[in-house]
């Protein structure tokens, strides 16, 4: 009871293994595949860490704004400023370079 396959189902059965090593391949590489996934992941956590950065500084500024603004004015601040920027300093101070 030896049976052969016919070339029609050799063929189908080749097509459909043929069909599977492509979407499988497709699932883990593909535009929407499983390592495209894992890249995105990466990105949003390298994204989010930098925006929480990037909202430190903006804080850090904010404050120093206010520390300076009309309503509230930090002498020591002002000061530290003034010598920085505009190389003011007093007149019972020694400068050593």
């Amino acid at each position: 009871m030896s049976q052969r396959l016919s070339l029609s189902t050799i063929i189908i059965v080749f097509l459909a293994v043929l069909a599977s090593v492509y979407f499988a391949f497709a699932a883990v590489q593909g535009p929407s595949g499983v390592m495209r996934r894992i890249q995105l992941q990466d990105e949003t956590k390298a994204l989010l860490a930098e925006r929480d950065e990037l909202q430190a500084e903006v804080d850090r500024m904010k404050n120093l704004t206010y520390r300076l603004s009309d309503e509230y004015l930090d002498i020591d601040l002002l000061d530290e400023r003034a010598r920085e920027v505009l190389g003011l300093m007093r007149s019972d101070e020694v400068i050593i370079r």
